[in-house]
């Protein structure tokens, strides 16, 4: 079974989870283009990043989910979580220069989880609900909105999980 970033439920909301997720190691990749071609773009070099493309040679475990962040239009920030118990001096640096690894500390997240297939309208749509309802229960948001895809694209639609995640000063 495929290991899954780890978070404690804070709350449950109307409409979203408050969630805390402790400190953690991303792999990533930065992506000019289309919302929808960012994440297979950086797919390769993030895969070849866990297969053994890193200094030392390190095979990493495969996790979820992969998130994306877009910090505009033609902008985007792909990302696969290391494995829990790789601390940041575990993780190996990256070779070939696409593949950055970065710490992200302790953080509060507010969520929504939804269903089937996923395409960028439908991440903005629940994106947008997200923020909405963060706001109107008197939150503030921190940063851009976070997609997470939590299967792989060959599942069925309607078997699929997803998320849409965005931090809050609690």
């Amino acid at each position: 079974m495929t290991e899954k970033l780890p978070y404690e439920l804070i709350e449950s909301r109307d409409g979203f989870e408050l969630r805390h997720y402790p400190r953690h190691v991303v792999a990533e990749v930065n992506i000019r283009g289309d919302f929808m071609q960012a994440g297979s773009a950086a797919f390769g070099p993030l895969v070849s990043y866990i297969s053994g493309r890193n200094e030392g040679s390190q095979k990493i475990a495969m996790t979820a989910p992969v998130l994306q962040t877009s910090t505009d239009a033609s902008t985007h920030v792909v990302s696969f979580v290391m494995p829990s118990d790789m601390k940041p001096g575990d993780v190996p640096n990256p070779t070939g220069g696409v593949v950055n690894t970065r710490v992200v500390e302790p953080t509060n997240m507010a969520a929504i989880r939804f269903g089937g297939g996923w395409n960028e309208e439908r991440f903005t749509g629940f994106a947008e609900k997200l923020v909405s309802s963060v706001k109107a229960a008197g939150l503030e948001t921190v940063g851009e909105v976070q997609f997470a895809r939590f299967d792989p694209p060959w599942k069925p639609g309607f078997l699929k999980h997803n998320e849409v995640l965005v931090e809050v000063n609690l």
